[in-house]
C-alpha cells in the first residue's frame, strides 16, 4: 500500500513559508513605499501624467507610506501576525478592487499612461497578495 503524500508541516515548510511571507511584505512594502513617496513629491507632475487629480495622490501617498511602514514592522517581528497578514492581505484585495472599480466607473478622466498605470499596479498588489497567501499557507 502507498503512503499517502499528506505528511504534517514540517519546521522547514514552516520556516519556508515564513521566509516567503516576509519576503512578500518586504516586497509590496518596498512597492507600496515608493509609489507613496513619489505621490506625495511628485502628485501634480503625476496629475497631468496619469489624469488623477493631486487631491487624490496626496492622501493616497500618504496611506501608502503608512501602509509601506506598517508592512515593513509586520515583516521585522519575530514571529509574523496571521491576523496582522490577513488584515494586509484585505487591505490588498480592496485595493485592487478599487483599481478595477476606478476604471470601470472612469472616476478620473484617466490618460492612456494612467489607464495603464492603474493597470499594472493593481496586477503587482495581487500579486503581492498570492505571495502572502502562499506564505501564509506554508508558514
Amino acid at each position: 500500500m502507498a503512503a499517502h503524500a499528506t505528511a504534517p508541516t514540517t519546521a522547514a515548510d514552516s520556516n519556508a513559508g515564513a521566509k516567503l511571507l516576509r519576503f512578500a511584505l518586504k516586497q509590496d512594502a518596498i512597492g507600496s513605499g515608493a509609489n507613496g513617496l513619489v505621490f506625495l513629491a511628485v502628485a501634480a507632475i503625476f496629475g497631468s501624467m496619469f489624469g488623477l487629480p493631486a487631491g487624490f495622490l496626496v492622501p493616497a501617498g500618504a496611506f501608502l507610506v503608512a501602509f509601506a511602514a506598517t508592512l515593513l514592522h509586520l515583516a521585522a517581528r519575530p514571529v509574523v501576525n496571521r491576523a496582522a497578514v490577513i488584515a494586509v492581505m484585505v487591505v490588498n484585495v480592496a485595493w485592487v478592487a478599487a483599481s478595477a472599480e476606478m476604471l470601470i466607473a472612469g472616476w478620473f478622466p484617466l490618460t492612456g499612461l494612467g489607464t495603464a498605470f492603474v493597470v499594472v499596479q493593481a496586477a503587482v498588489v495581487a500579486g503581492f497578495t498570492g505571495l502572502q497567501f502562499a506564505g501564509l499557507r506554508k508558514a
